[in-house]
């Protein structure tokens, strides 16, 4: 019995241990999050109760308070009411110290109340997963010993830290610090990884923040989301229904006058819309001031433009006061660059107003169209007459 049940070698001790917190991972991004959270995905009632029943057993966490925590950290992401931020309370805080974060946090009564609305409250939620919260990982530590022997114990601490520390700590952390952006969302999120494997998906936070309904977090063809892979293999044999995924545009061959399809399509995919708008108008017109700056070896100029990069593509409320100086000197000294930043701007300003009546957004994005294809610099040019043909495409898995 020293050995246990299994009766396993080390390799075997091992691979137990990476399935099993692999299992608790998969939970967290398809129930907790995707399908509980943030609706993206429904499950199958088995496959749902599983879910429940094997977080109960490996974290102790309660459907609602993950998932108003989490709702909240969205509607409040990077100000003081965000539960974990680590742009407001430190790195080493959140990366440090995540799961007591979500602790406090999962004491706010009102977080609950507010955020926590649509989670299960059938009779075993509120008298087994949530009444007994704390006794399923203590039923997991007696499952490790029987099956493991003494080394079980080990094997359950292993699990008891591993979504303290890459959910709690480095997705909210470091996936809020460090790390790549497809989108420049106004928050600070950023991918960790393009291949979300670890920790099933969620490495890929930049995308999720960009478009926080979809089922699927990978975006560029170089990604991989296995949440996504588990969920479409779920889908296949009928336990998974994807109800949202991000939208995709496309562009109507000829179409030439601005609409309220047009209007829709650039609202529902304006981070596509401003990573386009950067790749094909604002770094063209860079590197041709890099290259005056550099044929007039003009030095100061050059390092100047070397800084542009993220300046010109970072949204402005993101922008400190020393950046905001270093993006003035640079505007001020190339009138092209100045051109193309003030119009991102105005654009991103169109879709911002989308509140008001569809006739006026319209107009305003016929005009922003119409005025950008006169502004005599082609990268510009061509976009705008682009952005026209905008439509959105079908939903696809």
């Amino acid at each position: 019995m020293l050995s246990g049940l299994l009766d396993l070698s080390v390799w075997g001790v091992v691979g137990y241990t990476l399935l099993v917190t692999h299992i608790t991972i998969a939970a967290v991004t398809i129930f907790l999050h995707r399908h509980q959270a943030h609706r993206s995905v429904e499950l199958h009632p088995v496959v749902s109760h599983f879910f429940r029943f094997w977080l109960w057993l490996t974290t102790g966490m309660v459907t609602k308070e993950w998932a108003a925590i989490h709702r909240k950290h969205h509607a409040k992401c990077e100000t003081e009411d965000d539960p974990h931020s680590p742009q407001v309370r430190g790195i080493r805080k959140v990366l440090l110290e995540g799961s007591e974060l979500y602790r406090a946090e999962a004491k706010n009564a009102e977080t609950l109340e507010k955020y926590g609305f649509g989670t299960p409250n059938d009779w075993a939620e509120r008298n087994v997963y949530t009444r007994f919260s704390k006794s399923g990982i203590a039923a997991m530590m007696f499952i490790n010993l029987l099956l493991l022997g003494p080394i079980g114990i080990t094997v359950w601490a292993v699990q008891m830290l591993w979504i303290p520390i890459f959910a709690a700590g480095v997705v909210n952390g470091i996936g809020h610090y460090w790390g790549y952006r497809n989108y420049e969302t106004t928050d600070a999120a950023t991918n960790i990884s393009p291949w979300g494997i670890l920790i099933g998906g969620e490495e890929l936070h930049n995308n999720h923040h960009a478009f926080p309904s979809s089922a699927k977090l990978s975006s560029k063809p170089w990604e991989f989301d296995i949440g996504w892979f588990y969920i479409r293999a779920m889908e296949i044999a009928g336990l998974a229904q994807v109800k949202k995924v991000a939208p995709m545009p496309v562009v109507v061959p000829g179409k030439e006058m601005v609409d309220v399809e047009t209007v829709k399509a650039v609202i529902a995919t304006r981070f596509h819309v401003l990573s386009s708008y950067y790749r094909d108008v604002i770094v063209p017109v860079l590197r041709e001031e890099q290259s005056r700056a550099q044929a007039q070896q003009d030095g100061t100029w050059n390092g100047l433009l070397k800084m542009a990069r993220k300046l010109l593509v970072r949204d402005e409320a993101r922008l400190d006061s020393s950046m905001k100086d270093r993006l003035g000197a640079i505007l001020q000294r190339s009138h092209t660059l100045k051109t193309v930043y003030e119009y991102r701007v105005q654009l991103q300003g169109i879709w911002q107003r989308s509140s008001s009546s569809g006739h006026d957004v319209v107009a305003s994005l016929q005009e922003w169209c119409k005025q950008a294809e006169e502004s005599g610099i082609h990268g510009l040019r061509e976009f705008a007459a682009r952005l026209r043909g905008y439509s959105l495409a079908p939903a696809a898995a």
